[in-house]
This record gives structure tokens, C-alpha cells and sequence, in this order.
């Protein structure tokens, strides 16, 4: 059965600890689907010069940040990897994947993935960011992996449309006009498929301080370019920006036949 793709805000670490509304959104995306046979995430927090994938059997849990508490330190995500599928995914890809056996899972992928398939009994793969590639080549390798929809694996962006954490520091408050105003922007152009205009994000209204740096935003076109024209878009509905001046907004796009869940 043909996979969703989704995008998942997924904001603090902390969100790794508890559930919340956000946590309920992600796994309300999934409800009532059959299990992928694999999960593919490309996460935020994997910056690369080139594009890898993880390629190990057993992918260690990745802690890349400080300052959180002892218990966020001690969660490990023990699934399986798939080195058989990575290589599958290399050779069959545009885009000049390799693969990787010494990358782990970072904290944008198990932080979803604690919430959405708690027994890591699924293997994971993560697909790095290269530093190299336009907006418009995400979209590209976007499209490039859209096979493996129908090959029963499901791939996930992680990441948050709005990031701005430092100017929040800075200037405590909010939400800010700008915040919002490339938000909205940002979901007209998911609404409207003009993905385009989602590419050419610096463009957008607010885009200066919304995407100071490009990292949470290019997960959002890979999955925008796994895309089909006939699949329906599915979004969270509360206002998504956080005090922090991140964007919890998260989408999924789903095949018409597959579609069984309502945001």
C-alpha cells in the first residue's frame, strides 16, 4: 500500500519526554495504517557536504544538544537499521546517495519516533542535507524517492517551517508579524501546490527571520517533491507558532485511495 509522506514539526527535544498536542498530531497522521516496512527521515540536524544515508544494522542514538535535562540524555531508540534497502536507495536515486555506516539517528529522528512507533521494531534510515544543493534540487531529490512510497516505506521530514530560536533570545516574545506572516505563506503555497513558490522561499513575506538558515525549512521540500498530484494534503490547525518563534505546523500528503484520517 502507498505510504504517506509527512513533515513533522518537531521544535524542542523535549518533546521527546512527554506527549502534547503536537506529539498527538504526528501519530493521528499514521492512525490506522498499515506499518511500513521501513522508515526513512531527514532530519534538520544532519548537515552534509554530499548526500549520505545511514547504513548500519543497529544505528546509534545520537544526544547533539546540551543544556536539557539528564532524562532527554538517557533515551536510547534501539531499531534495526537496513543496510540492504540504504544500498537499494543509492543505486536507484538521482542524486549521488551514499551511503554511511557510522551515522547515527539524531534527535530530529528519534524524538518523532519514540511517539509514533514506541517499540523501535521498525528499521530507520536518515538522509542527510548537503550543503551544496539549491531549494530547487531538494524538490528534484524529492521526486527522485518517490518510489518508495509504493515500495511500503514511509519518509519523513523533520524539521519546523518558522526557526528562529535565536531572535526570540534576543527579543523574548511573540509570536512576531513576521512569524506568522511566512507561516501563512509557506501553507498557501502547500495549499495551492505551488511548490515553486515554496522553493523560492526567500522570497516569501518574513522569510529573512523565519529561515535565518535553511536547515528545518529544506526537509519540507523534499517531502513537497514526494508528492503525487492526486495525493490530498493534510495539515495541523492550531495556530502553529510558538512562543519560541518556531512554526509547529506539520503536514502530511496521502494517496486519495489510502485516505482515512481527518485533521
Amino acid at each position: 500500500m502507498t505510504q504517506p509522506v509527512l513533515f513533522l514539526a518537531h521544535g524542542t527535544p523535549m518533546n521527546a519526554l512527554r506527549g502534547n498536542q503536537f506529539t498527538d498530531d504526528w501519530r493521528r497522521f499514521i492512525a490506522d495504517r498499515h506499518p511500513p516496512r521501513a522508515i526513512l527521515v531527514i532530519s534538520a540536524h544532519w548537515e552534509t557536504f554530499g548526500t549520505f544515508i545511514t547504513a548500519s544494522d543497529h544505528p546509534r542514538t545520537i544526544h547533539d544538544f546540551s543544556g536539557f535535562p539528564q532524562s532527554l540524555s538517557e533515551i536510547r531508540y534501539p531499531c534495526p537499521g537496513e543496510p540492504e534497502l540504504a544500498n537499494h536507495i543509492c543505486h536507484h536515486s538521482s542524486g549521488d546517495i551514499e551511503p554511511n555506516s557510522d551515522r547515527g539517528l539524531d534527535h530530529g529522528v528519534w524524538s518523532i519516533l519514540v511517539h509514533l512507533f514506541p517499540n523501535a521494531n521498525i528499521p530507520v534510515l536518515q538522509l542527510s542535507l548537503d550543503r551544496g544543493k539549491s531549494p530547487a534540487e531538494f524538490l528534484a531529490l524529492g521526486r527522485s524517492l518517490r518510489w518508495l512510497r509504493d515500495d511500503a516505506v514511509l519518509v519523513i521530514g523533520s524539521g519546523n517551517i518558522v526557526h528562529n530560536i535565536r531572535q526570540w533570545m534576543r527579543d523574548p516574545g511573540g509570536p512576531f508579524d513576521w512569524a506568522r506572516a511566512f507561516d501563512r505563506a509557506a501553507t498557501n503555497a502547500l495549499e495551492n501546490r505551488d511548490f515553486t513558490a515554496l522553493a523560492n522561499y526567500t522570497t516569501l513575506p518574513g522569510a529573512e527571520l523565519a529561515v535565518p538558515t535553511p536547515e528545518h525549512f529544506l526537509p519540507a521540500l523534499v517531502i513537497a517533491g514526494m508528492s503525487a498530484p492526486s495525493d490530498k494534503l493534510q495539515m495541523t490547525e492550531y495556530p502553529p507558532i510558538s512562543l519560541e518563534n518556531c512554526s509547529m505546523r506539520s503536514f502530511a500528503f496521502v494517496s486519495t485511495s489510502e485516505s482515512t484520517t481527518r485533521h
